[in-house]
């Protein structure tokens, strides 16, 4: 296995066939060239086992050999090599004894087509590169209609899947990546993994909990891996372990802590370090919804590492079903999704934590500042041992980075967009994502900010990462390596650099290109692309890969790890809510003005009648006259508390519901998150209530005693008023959830409302009415205005009329006072169950139990 010599603007570097070599802008490359016609990683040289083979990594300049343009090619002595340019670009020269070398022979890459002298603009399909094969004849024209060309269908060939990194029979889970580091492992030793410098092998990973796990052998020889309670798990081939348990390991087996895995081999242990240097790729995805429409129709493509790709096309063409498919939110019916060659569906639980997601919305409390905010978010994702310190340093990097440090003390909402969007991205930037993925970040932003924003992205791509964005914007799709096109119907239409896709379509804008999918709806985009050279190039060996159905792994072993205990979640969720409500000044003003007002009303009514006792007598009858007073005041205190309670939250869900699916995915417990909205909520709620109360009961005569709290008849009287409020507060959340826009909440709001007033009680009498009184116990007011009139005795002062049987919830006793307020303690619990229901809806899909 002889050594090559390359050389390139007077360097040398002489080339091992023990390993493959990078050629590009990466500093972190084995050949470093600095232009800018070069990508980032332009190609790879490495020994084939009967010589060496330049390969092209998909660069968007290409790579040149004796002028023509080449995407897989032997090399030896005397071959030289341009990179970005045929003439002028960067000549890199190959010297050096290699007998066995064959004679270079370039395989020439076809060069786009020209576009033909008649249709709507089409670009005239070329045949295969097979010189016999004529193309295949054109279907005639139906008058008024173009002669569309026919695609060629050229069978690819599926190219030899490799065994990487390991023996026969090793999956090939990292590429063509060599491990980072080799650890020797003797018999009888144990190996501890975790963030502290007492552990054998230290990771410095925030993902990573101080004492994370260890390897151990059995007494019959075998290796075991033991998680010590971290926080974000251990993974033996994606697959959690429980926490404080072990798994026995196999001589293939993959084991996952944090951004590091780890494989035996022999006496070695091997770790890889997810740098962003990692493949991604999606294989037939197909998904399929109600009735069997495909909204999306079998999409491969393939990412290379550290790049940009930008996803476009017409409205319906399945973009945001694409990028759920891709995120795992929501897995296709058929095909995969190839994270590092290793399954993202179903090695969903670990691999979440290397992929980033930045909505459209942004994913943030606007009434927070930007540090503040990413201070809370990087305590809910990071393990509960890391310090503040830590935390802080790595927010402050995040900063530096995006160039947010001097915006760091301002409100989010005082930012322009693009800022916001930086923001967003800083967010998940905090646990050093891989792969990042965009939806629509440029959406509603001038074009100065969508440049600023691409350029972002783009840097983001430089420094490491890879980077997916969906976007209507094409104005700077010059700085993406990669454009993918999507068509109606959800199938791809084209695939590849982005200077050469308006030349694949014949067009000179891209608002030509999407007039043609409009006014061609029916045509065979994705027939046409699979026909094209533009296929061969750059989708043939992904698309090669036969499709297969998702076989998921069995649901509990779905069930991620959380970075955090469920107190400790609750905790940081209750303190975020509260800054959240102490920043908005509106918001405070009106909790208290609100209750305020609403009390105030009731003291418009009769403020001279008590609300004990009859005062007035029927002449005619000589019985005295029912107090209208009292059930005029309670259903006016009563309507207040349900409104107030059901205003306090009726929005709270629908306004953060992006927020709450991205944090999902990233660990957050839904019981944590549903109980701070319920605990702050509710909190608020009560002490309305008990300003409604007060101010309603407080300046009217009232029994000298209740009927369960003795001589506290105030509070007795305002208990079921608070009641009543958390309860209506529940009920709000329901509609919050349930709604999918805020603007559809008021009306919900005010029709909740006017049904507890008809259902009080006060206004009618229930009780003998079939049906509604039965109907009326699914209502909160019915039981709070019962408790309260059990205090009052409603059935002496305020009798349901003649010949009609007295109400048992109003029953003078402590007996009926007590099932009125436990009906209400149960309607409230009941919404929770129905809440936590509907949040599950709006969870990534792979994740739900």
């Amino acid at each position: 296995m002889p050594e090559l010599v390359l050389e390139l603007n007077g360097r040398t570097w002489t080339l091992d066939p023990s390993r493959p070599y990078t050629l590009g802008r990466d500093p972190q490359g084995d050949v470093v060239v600095d232009d800018a016609r070069v990508s980032w990683r332009h190609a790879t040289i490495s020994w084939s086992g009967r010589g060496w083979v330049l390969e092209d990594k998909g660069s968007t300049n290409g790579t040149f050999v004796q002028g023509q343009r080449v995407h897989h090619v032997e090399i030896g002595p005397g071959t030289a090599v341009h990179l970005g340019n045929a003439t002028d670009g960067p000549r890199l020269t190959v010297s050096g004894a290699a007998a066995s070398v064959a004679t270079p022979q370039a395989q020439p890459q076809q060069q786009p087509y020209a576009a033909q002298s008649a249709g709507p603009g089409w670009a005239q399909q070329a045949p295969p590169q097979q010189a016999s094969q004529q193309p295949a004849p054109q279907p005639q024209a139906s008058q008024g209609q173009p002669a569309w060309p026919q695609p060629q269908q050229a069978a690819p060939q599926i190219p030899q899947q490799q065994n990487p990194g390991g023996g026969a029979g090793a999956p090939p889970v990292y590429g063509d990546r060599s491990p980072t580091t080799f650890h020797q492992f003797s018999i009888g030793r144990v190996m501890r993994i975790g963030r502290a410098l007492e552990n054998e092998l230290v990771v410095s990973d925030l993902q990573v909990s101080r004492h994370h796990a260890e390897f151990h052998s059995t007494p019959d020889g075998r290796m075991e891996i033991r998680d010590l309670g971290s926080h974000n798990g251990t993974y033996v081939n994606g697959q959690p372990i429980a926490k404080g348990g072990s798994a026995l390991l196999g001589p293939h087996d993959i084991v996952g802590v944090g951004h590091s895995t780890f494989r035996i081999v022999g006496d070695r242990l091997e770790e890889f370090v997810d740098t962003g240097e990692v493949s991604f790729s999606a294989r037939h995805l197909t998904v399929t919804v109600d009735g069997g429409k495909q909204i999306l129709k079998d999409v491969s493509f393939g990412v290379p590492e550290k790049s940009l790709i930008a996803v476009i096309g017409p409205s319906g063409s399945g973009k945001s079903t694409l990028l759920k498919a891709l995120t795992g939110y929501r897995p296709a019916n058929q095909g995969d999704v190839l994270y590092d060659n290793r399954n993202l569906y179903k090695q969903f639980a670990e691999l979440r934590q290397r992929i980033g997601l930045v909505p459209q919305d942004d994913i943030l409390h606007k009434e927070l500042t930007v540090k503040k905010a990413l201070k809370y978010a990087a305590k809910l994702r990071f393990p509960a041992d890391t310090t503040a310190a830590e935390r802080e340093a790595r927010i402050d990097e995040v900063l530096r980075e995006l160039k947010l440090d001097i915006h760091k003390e301002k409100k989010v909402t005082s930012l322009s967009g693009g800022q916001r969007k930086r923001v967003s991205v800083a967010l998940e930037l905090l646990t050093k994502p891989s792969l990042i993925f965009l939806d629509e970040p440029t959406s509603g932003l001038d074009p100065g900010m969508d440049r600023d924003v691409m350029q972002l992205l783009r840097g983001l791509a430089d420094d490491g990462r890879t980077v997916l964005v969906v976007t209507h914007s094409v104005a700077e799709l010059a700085l993406c390596d990669k454009l993918l096109v999507m068509a109606p119907g959800g199938a791809v239409a084209y695939f590849g650099p982005p200077e050469e896709a308006l030349n694949f379509f014949g067009y000179d804008t891209w608002a030509d290109v999407f007039s043609a999918f409009e006014n061609y709806r029916d045509y065979d985009w994705a027939g046409r692309w699979k026909g094209s050279q533009h296929y061969q190039m750059y989708a043939a060996d992904i698309d090669a890969v036969a499709p297969q159905s998702v076989q998921m792994p069995p649901m509990q072993a779905m069930k991620p790890p959380k970075p955090q205990g469920w107190m400790s979640q609750f905790g940081t969720l209750v303190w975020r809510y509260v800054s959240v409500i102490a920043s908005d000044k509106g918001f405070l003003a009106l909790t208290v003005i609100l209750p305020l007002v609403l009390g105030s009303v009731s003291l418009l009514i009769d403020s001279g009648k008590d609300l004990l006792v009859n005062t007035e007598i029927n002449p005619t009858t000589q019985q005295p006259v029912p107090n209208g007073t009292a059930t005029t005041v309670l259903l006016i205190l009563a309507v207040g508390a349900c409104f107030a309670g059901a205003a306090n939250s009726v929005r709270e869900l629908i306004k953060e519901r992006v927020i709450y699916e991205r944090e999902r995915a990233t660990g957050l417990s839904r019981s944590a998150y549903l109980m701070s909205k319920v605990f702050v909520l509710g909190l608020i709620t009560i002490l309305q209530g008990l300003m409604v109360g007060v101010i309603g009961f407080a300046s009217r005569t009232v029994p000298d005693k209740g009927v369960v709290l003795g001589n506290a008849v105030l509070l007795e009287l305002c208990l079921p008023i608070m009641a009543l409020g958390f309860t209506s507060m529940m009920f709000g959340l329901i509609i919050s959830a349930l709604v999918k826009t805020s603007e559809k909440t008021m009306p919900l709001l005010v029709m909740f409302a006017i049904v507890q007033v008809v259902f009080t009680g006060c206004l009618f009498a229930l009780n003998g009415a079939i049906g509604v009184n039965q109907f009326s116990y699914l209502m909160p007011s019915r039981w709070a205005v019962g408790a309260a009139g059990a205090t009052l005795d409603f059935n002496r002062i305020a009798p349901p009329g003649k010949g009609k049987p007295d109400d048992p919830l109003w029953a003078h006793t402590a007996g009926a006072w007590t099932l009125d307020m436990v009906a209400l303690i149960v309607l409230g619990v009941i919404c929770a169950f129905f809440v936590a229901r509907f949040l599950r809806r709006h969870e990534p899909e792979v994740m739900r139990k």
